[in-house]
């Protein structure tokens, strides 16, 4: 079996990348030796990659983007997910994010903001040398435009987690430089909106040959770029902007529903026509090359023998089963029970024998795959982190909100029909507005959306009060190592 897929190596410098199946590697380019000669030359496209690898950090078990820490500040705290796993394993993390009892010290958060700040610092590098070499020919724009949306992306998820927060735009050379006050929602906000406006001026449309296949797949376009910002508008609810951003993408044609929503989670769909940004994984035959991560290992059913296929982090909620409409084809592309058929002729063992009763089916390594790589444990998944169908709500959202129902009924229906559902009966703004929240919470479902959509709509004291919820938990405290760190400068927020 061949799984063609490309994926930057961790190094930062080091732009050495990996293909299954003999496919031309993602850039065969030289090691950069950071040399001002080479750098003027396009070398800033080394320390790029490095950007993309970064989202791996095969260094460690625990990340700010793809693990227990992210399902923590991304997903548990939503009613779709909860911690998983059995009762007694990371029990403390149970507390502090499904029963809303945060904590300052709890070294989740201190990972997660490290990482992204690890990130962020990493941006800025690379805008410092290109500012420094005043490089503006056309591919250093591409890489500059690269760096800027990655430095947004952390950014929105910084704010979206812990509301206001330093803003760095300079490069860290000394630990003093790193201890900034917190800047407001509004000013963090203001940097995402300039630094994604400058990619979608500046990355390409594509990456395709003169064939017409993508050179590098997964690597970022004006199009993931649009999505982020359109998202970005989302949630300070300006709502012309978000559907003009979406609606761009929707008639640019380069994007379409997949037929199959469960293919968005396999190998099949990777860096497809609904993907719009992904990190990127991939392991080979017998395990060689290992490029891949734990996203999905770490989720996988905590079983033995055959079935220790993870952690078991990560799993469905029964409120989440319950939520979705009987004939929805989403349901057993999202949710594996225990004791039933898994979709490929074997059967989960029941509860107790594995500790929950529903595990997340969109990390459920594929018997194909597994075969392939010689590994029970899914370690080749990529993680999407913005798809098509995403755009179809947001600019359906954003047209319910500016009176064009119908349009908006569109969008919705688009989704539903893809998930083997009728046209909603939905054709009032607040019909419209529950349709598109249903379908938001069933088409993303354990993808690290739901917590952040209650909180944005003001439905999550309403939704989440009764596991503990109040309207202090809209953001978690900053970790109290870097206050600690920044000796006074930075301020705990509030409540906290």
């Amino acid at each position: 079996m061949n799984k063609v897929k490309q994926l930057v190596i961790i190094a930062l410098f080091l732009p050495m990348l990996g293909m299954v199946g003999g496919c031309k590697k993602f850039l065969d380019r030289k090691p950069l030796s950071a040399s001002l000669e080479d750098l003027n030359q396009g070398g800033l496209e080394g320390q790029v990659f490095g950007l993309y690898g970064a989202f791996l950090d095969r260094g460690g078990s625990y990340h700010g983007f793809s693990s227990i820490p992210w399902f923590a500040l991304n997903s548990f705290r939503g009613d779709d997910a909860m911690k998983g796993s059995s009762n007694a394993d990371g029990a403390d993390w149970g507390v502090v994010y499904d029963q809303f009892q945060y904590q300052k010290a709890h070294w989740s958060a201190s990972i997660y903001w490290d990482q992204n700040y690890n990130l962020i610092n990493k941006t800025n590098a690379v805008l410092q040398t290109a500012d420094s070499l005043k490089l503006t020919d056309p591919a250093s724009m591409v890489n500059i435009a690269e760096a800027k949306f990655f430095r947004a992306l952390t950014y929105f998820q910084l704010v979206r987690v812990f509301g206001e927060v330093p803003k760095l735009t300079s490069r860290i050379y000394t630990p003093n430089d790193a201890k900034k006050a917190k800047s407001s929602v509004a000013e963090i906000y203001q940097l995402i909106d300039s630094d994604l406006e400058a990619a979608v001026q500046f990355l390409p449309e594509n990456w395709n040959n003169s064939a017409g296949n993508s050179r590098f797949p997964g690597r970022l376009t004006k199009y993931s770029a649009m999505a982020l910002l359109a998202k970005a508008k989302l949630y300070r609810q300006s709502w012309a902007a978000a559907l003009a951003l979406c609606e761009t993408i929707i008639t640019s044609g380069n994007y379409s529903l997949l037929s199959s929503y469960s293919n968005n989670f396999k190998v099949a769909g990777e860096n497809g026509k609904e993907s719009l940004f992904e990190i990127q994984a991939s392991v080979g035959a017998n395990g060689v090359p290992n490029n891949g991560h734990e996203y999905a290992l770490e989720q996988g059913v905590r079983g033995s023998g055959s079935w220790d296929l993870g952690w078991g982090w990560n799993t469905p909620t029964p409120e989440l089963e319950a939520s979705f409409e009987a004939q929805d084809q989403r349901r057993t592309a999202t949710i594996l029970y225990s004791g039933q058929d898994d979709g490929y002729g074997k059967t989960v063992p029941a509860f107790p024998i594995v500790p929950r009763l529903y595990w997340n089916k969109k990390v459920y390594p594929e018997p194909a795959m597994q075969a392939y790589t010689g590994r029970r444990s899914n370690t080749w998944l990529n993680h999407v982190l913005i798809r098509y169908a995403d755009v179809l709500l947001m600019a359906a959202e954003a047209a319910n909100e500016t009176g064009a129902f119908a349009k908006a009924a569109g969008y919705t229906n688009q989704v539903r029909s893809r998930a083997g559902l009728g046209n909603s009966s939905a054709t009032d703004q607040a019909t419209l507005r529950a349709a598109i929240k249903q379908e938001r919470k069933v088409e993303f479902a354990m993808e690290g959306e739901r917590f952040f959509d209650l909180v944005r709509w003001n439905d999550a004291a309403a939704v989440l009060g009764g596991s503990g919820y109040t309207p202090c938990h809209k953001y978690y405290p900053l970790p109290q190592s870097a206050i600690d760190f920044a000796g006074g400068v930075l301020v705990q927020n509030p409540c906290w």
